[in-house]
């Protein structure tokens, strides 16, 4: 078996020790992109034996596409992980044991994702979400977007494996919002963008009967976008914590589907109706607002 996994880092010494001692588990070959961290993260890499580059970030995808790009990768299959994650020893052996004999047409792998919260694991309203984090060398890009990108294969077909990773991040509950704030503001361009075709971009092809992330993307392109403002983000809440019983998981669960579902989706929305209103007011494109607002030269 011959792979290597892929982490984008930057200021990650509160988790990227958890992510490498687990990911020594399955190859050696490890490869940090990182955006010029200030902290301890390339001091933990560097006692891991990781191969470190460094990049000017830009966003998720470009920072992909640049690793992809520029990093001589000599083995055959890449797995990405972001630092906050780690792979359940399940998964671990189920790669070693099906990796070598998947069918010689197989270029992407979709991976489970269970999500925590707050330390605990969100079991109701979202999971289980699969994503394509396991791909053969030079068969997939990432796709051209400024939140929410998913890897895009160039040639071959894809399969699933049963168990799952963890996305569980160690930081504060301040750190998660002002995350999700900057989420909200890359999220807002692809509303934008969705709206009034702002980026000419290599994006996945929507499918009401594709793959989980297509019937996502579909739907959203499709159903959610052309929704009422603030009744969109109603509406996601109630099928996720009332449809999706999000309520088993507690006040933990309460908590994030209020917020992640309900009041993020609702900063997103009000983000994009605040750059829509310069843009009217001011006689600027929608661009130049993009710009001025959040200095992203699309």
């Amino acid at each position: 078996m011959s792979i290597s996994i892929i982490i984008l880092t930057f200021n990650e010494e509160e988790n990227i020790r958890t992510c490498l001692k687990n990911s020594k588990k399955l190859t050696d070959n490890i490869y940090i992109i990182d955006s010029y961290s200030t902290d301890k993260t390339l001091e933990i890499c560097e006692e891991f034996g990781c191969e470190i580059y460094q990049h000017k970030f830009e966003n998720q995808a470009r920072q992909l596409n640049w690793a992809l790009e520029n990093v001589d990768i000599k083995e055959e299959w890449i797995l990405r992980l972001d630092a906050d994650e780690f792979m359940t020893e399940e998964l671990i052996e189920e790669i070693k044991r099906k990796l070598d004999s998947v069918d010689e047409n197989t270029s992407g792998i979709f991976l489970k994702r269970r999500l925590y919260f707050l330390n605990k694991w969100m079991k109701r309203g979202i999971y289980p979400t699969f994503i394509l984090r396991l791909w053969k060398n030079k068969k997939a890009i990432c796709e051209e977007r400024w939140m929410d990108e998913h890897m895009k294969l160039l040639s071959g077909t894809t399969t699933t494996f049963d168990n799952d990773f963890i996305d569980n991040n160690n930081k504060n509950l301040t750190w998660w919002i002002n995350k999700h704030n900057n989420y909200a503001s890359r999220e807002a361009i692809e509303q934008l963008n969705i709206k009034h075709n702002l980026i000419n971009a290599n994006l996945v092809e929507g499918k009401l009967f594709g793959s989980q992330e297509q019937r996502k993307k579909w739907i959203k392109e499709n159903l959610y976008t052309n929704l009422p403002s603030g009744l969109r983000p109603t509406m996601y809440f109630i099928y996720r914590y009332l449809f999706r019983m999000g309520f088993l998981d507690g006040f933990r669960g309460f908590l994030f589907h209020s917020m992640q579902g309900f009041w993020y989706r609702l900063l997103v929305d009000a983000k994009v109706y605040e750059i829509e209103k310069k843009a009217k007011e001011s006689n600027k494109t929608i661009k130049e607002i993009i710009k001025n607002e959040y200095g992203i030269d699309l």
